[in-house]
């Protein structure tokens, strides 16, 4: 079975071609940096960077482009907010980009072309438009005639008839420069410059680029005329791919992207995550500050599953419920990945380093299911039941194995079993550091820990149970396991 992806353009899944055999030009709208990250951002490049690391673990080689929008009317009220300037600001949010988004362990793009370094060929692209008759310009603003292009409307299948039957007067009420067009839905190009931004010298005056013929130039300039993927949020379906495909395939006269793919928005106890709104939360809020349902911190691995657990075309609600969930999840996963570690030298294991993740040259039963799965539109859900039930019985001869039970398992098949583990998880960007198995050495001490066992032991046997509980409470609380056994002294391991 191929790989199929659901192409918005035509609203059904579709097997994957590429123009080249095995390579894939793939770009993703990057952010606007006037502020950090949010979750809805967090569910976004979780989701494009888990679709490249899955197309690179299927052969393709891949190049992946996203761009910065370092110029905007956003940066610039946030710059007059922080008494700053645009670049400042701009520089200071890219930064706690990559700050947010290492994290989450969000793979760093092939490239990060930024509007403000693409002015040329933004003003080439807007004079190509302007000379075939899709622009005009109008005291120093450039406009694109949406009119002129018959599939404007396409990806988002709306359709101007009904766009301006519905917009009604709002539509000049919302714009001030309605005035200036020959028709409500056209959209600016190249803006006139405004007295104390910044601004380029251009054909038709000082200015900026418009915000959509940004990524069109950006796209042309780091990737061609077409490219195989573009992708992005769904909120940007309209007007912003929109227009984008509108001003591409105007100026080349080919499509702009064979594939259109859109992650869903994310809501916060059931209603729409929005800036606007004022009921969204960043990622490094999320990360530092927030508790989950037991008061635990949350682990960036667990933001990572909790977003790949749902269906990437459709909204998720992000809650305590469910973020707790993830958690507990997540450390399912975990145990599993680090069984090899903690527990491969007792089974006789001569190396006890996992294999690069990618390199696993044997297709196995649980290889085949995962790949079935996610060849599914990147079914990374279904993906994650093979993981989990990997993860579930290696944690489960852990436990047998902590509790001095003799397990049965054959050790190699054990051995083969982590590697698949930890090369599936790796396709997702689920990862651990074998160093969290080290313990800590502000708790008590191995010879403390033998002592107030010991001291217990005495208890038990003079039947002064509340000493006994009282000892066993403060071991629990210094994350230590106790186990008793019938006939012999009890026995002990740190959590």
């Amino acid at each position: 079975m191929p790989l199929t992806i659901y192409n918005t353009l035509s609203r059904t899944k579709e097997p994957f071609q590429t123009l080249t055999p095995n390579q894939v030009k793939m770009y993703c709208c990057g952010v606007t940096v006037y502020d950090y990250c949010h979750l809805g951002h967090a569910r976004s490049y979780i989701v494009w960077d888990s679709v490249r690391r899955y197309l690179q673990w299927r052969g393709y080689t891949v190049e992946y482009v996203q761009n910065f929008t370092d110029i905007d009317d956003k940066i610039l009220k946030r710059a007059d907010l922080e008494h700053s300037s645009m670049t400042a600001v701009a520089e200071k949010y890219t930064a706690a980009y990559f700050e947010d988004l290492h994290r989450l362990n969000v793979r760093d793009a092939d490239s990060y072309p930024l509007a403000t370094g693409h002015i040329q060929e933004i003003q080439d692209l807007v004079t190509d438009l302007e000379h075939k008759g899709f622009a005009y310009a109008v005291d120093g603003d450039v406009y694109f005639r949406v009119r002129k292009f018959a599939e404007y409307g396409k990806l988002s299948q709306r359709h101007l008839d009904d766009l301006q039957a519905g917009a009604g007067d709002r539509v000049e009420a919302a714009d001030p420069d309605q005035i200036k067009k020959e028709y409500p839905f056209d959209f600016a190009l190249w803006k006139a410059a405004k007295p104390g931004e910044p601004s380029w010298e251009s054909p038709w005056g000082n200015g900026r680029p418009g915000w959509h013929i940004e990524c069109s130039a950006m796209i042309q300039k780091q990737l061609g005329e077409t490219i195989d993927i573009h992708c992005g949020g769904g909120d940007l379906v309209f007007p912003h791919h929109e227009n984008e495909i509108a001003q591409s395939e105007c100026a080349h006269d080919r499509p702009l992207s064979t594939y259109w793919m859109h992650n869903g928005m994310v809501k916060l106890s059931g209603e729409k995550m929005s800036k606007s709104l004022g009921n969204f939360i960043t990622i490094r809020k999320l990360l530092d500050d927030y508790r989950d349902g037991n008061d635990h911190q949350i682990d960036p691995m667990t933001v990572r599953l909790f977003v790949l657990t749902a269906q990437y075309r459709k909204p998720m609600d992000f809650s305590d419920a469910s973020i707790t969930a993830a958690g507990q999840s997540w450390q399912t996963i975990k145990d599993g990945l680090l069984f090899g570690y903690e527990f491969g030298e007792r089974l006789g294991w001569a190396d006890l380093a996992p294999i690069r993740s990618g390199a696993i040259s044997t297709t196995t039963e649980e290889v085949d299911r995962f790949r079935t799965a996610v060849d599914d539109d990147f079914n990374f859900a279904e993906g994650l039941v093979v993981v989990f039930e990997l993860a579930k019985e290696l944690r489960k001869v852990g436990n047998i194995i902590t509790h001095d039970s003799e397990q049965t398992v054959d050790p190699n098949l054990l051995r083969d079993k982590w590697q698949t583990l930890i090369e599936l998880a790796g396709v997702l960007g689920l990862e651990v550091n074998p160093d969290e198995l080290k313990v800590e050495t502000t708790g008590l001490s191995d010879e403390a820990i033998e002592s107030l066992l010991t001291e217990r032991q005495i208890a038990r046997a003079n039947k002064d149970f509340a000493t006994s509980d009282r000892i066993r409470a403060q071991l629990t609380e210094e994350k230590i396991v106790v186990i008793d056994k019938a006939g012999v002294p009890s026995t002990w391991y740190r959590s």
